[in-house]
């Protein structure tokens, strides 16, 4: 760690309750483009665009410090503020599975589900920073170790996340991960996005899907296992609309566009592009700021002030065989990339 916390662009964020440090690296492009990521959580504390008019838009909420962030894992709603989800996020009915004839009992931190990873997921876990590099397409490496059955998963799995800023105004997340043993695993980043900056709404933003079906869910928002069209209902975002000021989704992804998503603000000319080579992405507004944080700026954040973009295979796949695989074997290796790719007109 010492080689890397020397370095320029890193500097001291807080320190955990057992004196362990917690650091603060940025990451800046030559057209001004920056991301400020944490090792607590390999969490996206700040993601700042300059726009044509000479502005700087910060287009994630997060909060102010360490303190804050490891408090909100302790109240109810856990907003998991631009955190590093896993291992596996989304819900997991009754926190249950199978695999190999074995059944597995998973944390239940939510109602009566296991809800991103249990009570203490990879986004409450200090990471490694393995590699930085500069210059051209700066990037950040961050590794982390989880041990057989934390969370009650099996396997000591092992992963690594690099974040890559590009000259082409592209932050890209690529995933990695091997495994002990047979395994489940589903990772994703749950930043909120706001392209009009955290103290405004999302709701005047346009918001593109493409999907044609969405998962069906119960009342406690677990997968059914059956697929919804969208047509003709409100989850039809394949010709972009505002913004819901409510959702908690998983979009089945169409295979023949490679854009997942998009959010475009007119009064920013800004536009946001996602890409994945994930099955589907999980759309959440509606998240309450809770008044024991302190936002950045001081702002108190609103149910629509993010969106979530949360790339990654299904919810609760390890219990439909129908869903895409989510089984990582033993010798084999967990690959996964997501860009967020920003247009400035």
């Amino acid at each position: 760690m010492s080689e890397v916390t020397i370095n320029s662009k890193s500097k001291l964020f807080g320190t955990m309750p057992n004196g362990d440090p917690v650091y603060s690296y940025e990451l800046k492009n030559n057209n001004g483009i920056e991301v400020k990521i944490i090792n607590y959580g390999a969490t996206i504390t700040s993601l700042k665009i300059p726009l044509k008019t000479g502005k700087i838009i910060d287009v994630v909420l997060g909060l102010d410090a360490l303190e804050d962030y490891i408090k909100s894992y302790e109240i109810g709603g856990s907003p998991y503020y631009g955190a590093t989800v896993g291992r596996y996020s989304g819900r997991i009915k009754q926190g249950l599975f199978s695999l190999n004839n074995k059944v597995y009992q998973l944390d239940k931190n939510l109602d009566n589900h296991s809800l991103h990873g249990g009570n203490i997921g990879f986004s409450q876990r200090i990471w490694e920073v393995k590699k930085i590099t500069e210059g051209i397409n700066p990037s950040i490496t961050l590794t982390y170790f989880s041990p057989n059955n934390e969370g009650g998963f099996p396997g000591d799995l092992e992963v690594e996340l690099t974040y890559t800023l590009s000259e082409n105004n592209e932050l890209s997340l690529q995933y990695k991960a091997t495994t002990s043993e047979d395994t489940i695993i589903n990772l994703t980043n749950h930043s909120y996005f706001n392209l009009e900056g955290p103290s405004e709404t999302v709701a005047n933003q346009d918001l593109y899907i493409n999907s044609s079906t969405v998962l069906e869910t119960d009342n406690e928002n677990v997968p059914t296992g059956l697929l919804l069209r969208v047509d003709s209902t409100s989850y039809d975002f394949s010709n972009a609309k505002k913004c819901p000021e409510k959702i908690d989704t998983s979009f089945v992804l169409n295979k023949e566009n490679k854009i997942a998503a998009s959010l475009y603000s007119e009064i920013n000319n800004l536009k946001m592009l996602v890409f994945t080579d994930q099955p589907s992405v999980h759309i959440y507004v509606g998240g309450e700021n809770d008044d024991q944080l302190t936002s950045k700026e001081k702002i108190k954040y609103q149910s629509n002030s993010g969106i979530c973009f949360e790339t990654q295979n299904y919810p609760d796949a390890p219990n439909h065989s129908y869903f895409p695989n989510s089984v990582l074997k033993k010798g084999g290796t967990y690959l996964q990339k997501t860009v967020y790719k920003f247009e400035i007109y």
